[in-house]
């Protein structure tokens, strides 16, 4: 499979140099220096461990019109840059969040966080929690007792602690420890999730030591038993010298011979505006979220101020201590920018190729670059719109080329390949592809739970949720928007409606922020409206409709933490009044959270969101219930939301895309030409009709 990155398209303007754009990322200098107004609120000598250091964004009142007038080419002014920062003072408990103003350089706002408040984890961390564990004297005897080969490596995998409201106030990590196979233990690239242990080591995370051993239950109850000598088992590897690969696969090439379509500017130090068919908007990227889009516009019409992955659960099926506390929030907890991968290093774009590098901050508070972290790149998915006349054969047929904006996350076992994708006819996609290697632990040898599955020999892979949250802060022609819910119902059986074969569709408006759900018995529907502008052929307000995958909202009980924590996941939509800093659903701050601060908080607010700025978060997920086919690497399980365009327009939007034939797509032909029979009506001179068959 062959992929090329063109250097002289797509093609990339320069960066804008009379001032930093208010939506790009903070530059390098930028980091450094927030870091160090912080710092100088203190004695020179006191040790700051920095989490976040990223761009505070503008509010939206001096956010939006400054867009407008930018975008239509008119006089912006000026918007002032700040970052937002949190951090602790090294080993305590006190942490911290403050605003810095760049522009005036001086710290705008600063206060310690309460209690239940922690932060996410970094890479930095991780790894050293990596090695307090396995340097711990007590963890080593546990290990020594399973009277491994020698020259066995052991893996620690850190969790987050999780929580259940038992002596869990202060910060810390669960971790969950592998051995890779220990007749080849000199590959790093070993599948260590195939040789779980029952050895599970908590660390404090301010003291950064091993505070107690947990032991893994490996039958069908709660019990645990001492650490005993360990039976080897087979490996399950991944990797493909370890298989016997495939010989009849053919290439596959995506050649693109003059080049992408689409064109990237650069904005600042890594902010870039993209332009492709009609479509035009800003890319950013941060710690948490990852990739942002703002200001999303089709042929220059406003559709959504802000598009962003607002937050995900991972909730686990085990009820038995220590994998009750297993609720993945990979965003709050972790971060979709932290953990992407340099796309350059695999085949995860393909065509010609523009990567997007990003910048985030170390534990000392400076500059760490992150490059390729976003790939853009065009895609062929089949057939855009097609018609033939039957009855003269003729066929018109575009193809549906596309735009994919991606990025790819690995959180330890899992990964995540993210994407925005554009298309000719109005529409995005977003699109998350759940792949890597399933979350194991031990189980002794015929035991069976109803929690999870046997994957392989002493390996448990129990059954859990994925459930994502897309927030959508919209501007369909405009930021007063509302929302309607469309059901279709059938028609009274009546002396109109005397066949019982009518049917309509009923519109509600939506009042007050809440939370909703998908019924499709009735193909009930959510629509984001602008009711003062019109369609011009039928009058019909312009809007987008959501299309979101029907799932299982979260299973856990609704007392349970992890029903309390993940705040989206008990409605497949939620709507509320936009706020400035309400972006995450499940809150701020998910390590170990208790809930009551995320969207469903805000929801209960129970605000007016007709025909105001409104936020919608669209929830979709699977629920993965596993099985042996997922090991040892699990193949992409596919869900998708797409926002489409309703009234919008006042006919296709892609009519206009050229027409796919052999010399511009150089296809080989393998088909004759089918023509069908046909009949038609002729209108004669004098009114007349004749028909004739063209058998």
């Amino acid at each position: 499979m062959s992929t090329e990155q063109v250097s002289s398209t797509p093609t990339v303007g320069a960066a804008k140099q009379l001032s930093i754009h208010p939506l790009s990322p903070l530059t390098s200098s930028e980091i450094s220096a927030a870091a160090g107004l912080v710092k100088g609120l203190y004695p020179s000598k006191t040790d700051l461990q920095f989490k976040t250091v990223t761009l505070e964004e503008p509010a939206k009142a001096l956010l939006a019109p400054y867009l407008d007038a930018e975008y239509h080419g008119r006089p912006t002014g000026r918007i002032e840059r700040k970052a937002f920062v949190n951090y602790y003072i090294r080993n305590t408990d006190k942490f911290h969040e403050a605003v810095v103003n760049l522009t005036q350089r001086r710290v705008e706002s600063h206060f310690r966080l309460g209690p239940n408040k922690h932060s996410p984890g970094d890479g930095e961390e991780v790894l050293l929690v990596e090695k307090i564990a396995l340097e711990d004297e007590g963890v080593k005897a546990e290990i020594a007792k399973l009277q491994l080969p020698e020259g066995t490596v052991v893996i620690s995998d850190p969790w987050i602690y999780g929580s259940d409201g038992i002596d869990d106030d202060r910060r810390m990590y669960q971790c969950f420890l592998y051995m890779r196979d220990p007749m080849n233990s000199s590959d790093a690239d070993s599948n260590h999730y195939a040789l779980p242990l029952a050895i599970s080591p908590v660390i404090d995370a301010e003291q950064f030591k091993v505070i107690r051993i947990d032991f893994l239950p490996t039958g069908d109850d709660h019990t645990t038993k001492e650490t005993e000598p360990y039976k080897i088992k087979p490996p399950n590897e991944y990797t493909p010298e370890h298989q016997d690969l495939r010989t009849d696969l053919k290439p596959l090439n995506v050649i693109q011979p003059e080049g992408a379509s689409f064109t990237a500017t650069k904005t600042g130090e890594t902010g870039e505006i993209i332009e492709w068919q009609k479509w035009s908007f800003r890319v950013g990227f941060n710690a948490r979220e990852g990739m942002v889009l703002y200001d999303v516009r089709y042929d220059g019409r406003s559709l959504f101020y802000r598009l962003s992955l607002s937050d995900m659960s991972i909730p686990y099926a085990d009820p038995r201590h220590p994998f009750h506390k297993k609720a993945a929030f990979d965003l709050g907890d972790v971060g979709a920018g932290v953990m992407a991968n340099n796309l350059k290093l695999g085949c995860d774009c393909l065509g010609s190729i523009h990567y997007l590098s990003g910048l985030l901050s170390d534990s000392k508070g400076e500059p760490t670059p992150m490059e390729n972290v976003i790939c853009v790149h065009e895609q062929d998915n089949g057939i855009g719109w097609k018609h033939t006349n039957y009855r003269t054969g003729r066929a018109a047929v575009v193809r549906n080329r596309e735009l994919v904006v991606q990025s790819i996350i690995t959180v330890s076992n899992y990964e995540y390949i993210l994407a925005f994708i554009f298309n000719q006819a109005g529409m995005i996609e977003y699109e998350v592809r759940a792949t890597g290697i399933l979350s194991t632990q031990p189980i002794d040898e015929g035991v069976e739970v109803p929690w999870g599955t046997v994957v392989h020999p002493g390996v448990l892979a129990a059954h859990h949720q994925h459930i994502f949250s897309l927030r959508v802060d919209p501007m369909i022609d405009g930021h007063n928007n509302r929302l309607v819910v469309d059901e279709v119902h059938p028609m009274p059986r009546n002396d109109f409606n005397p066949h019982g074969v009518g049917y309509v569709v009923e519109e509600t408006v939506v009042q007050e922020s809440c939370g909703l759900d998908l019924d499709f018995d009735v193909n009930r529907t959510f629509v984001i409206q602008n009711n003062a502008v019109r369609n011009p052929i039928n009058g019909k307000p312009v809007a987008y409709k959501i299309h979101a995958p029907p799932f299982q909202k979260m299973v856990a009980d609704p007392d349970s933490f992890h029903h309390k924590r993940a705040e989206f996941a008990d409605h497949n939509l939620y709507v509320t009044k936009h706020r400035d800093g309400e972006i995450y659903a499940a809150g701020k701050y998910t390590n170990q959270s208790r809930g009551g601060e995320g969207v469903r908080a805000w929801a209960n607010r129970k605000e007016n969101v007709k025909d105001t700025d409104l936020v919608v978060y669209v929830q979709f997920g699977l629920q993965h219930i596993t099985r042996i086919e997922d090991f040892p690497v699990m193949p992409c399980e596919v869900i998708k939301v797409a926002l489409k365009p309703v009234n919008f327009f006042d006919r296709n939007p892609a009519i206009d895309v050229p027409p796919s034939n052999q010399e511009f797509n150089r296809s080989t032909l393998v088909a004759e030409q089918h023509k069908q029979p046909a009949v038609e009506a002729v209108v004669g001179e004098k009114g007349e009709v004749c028909c004739s068959s063209k058998l």
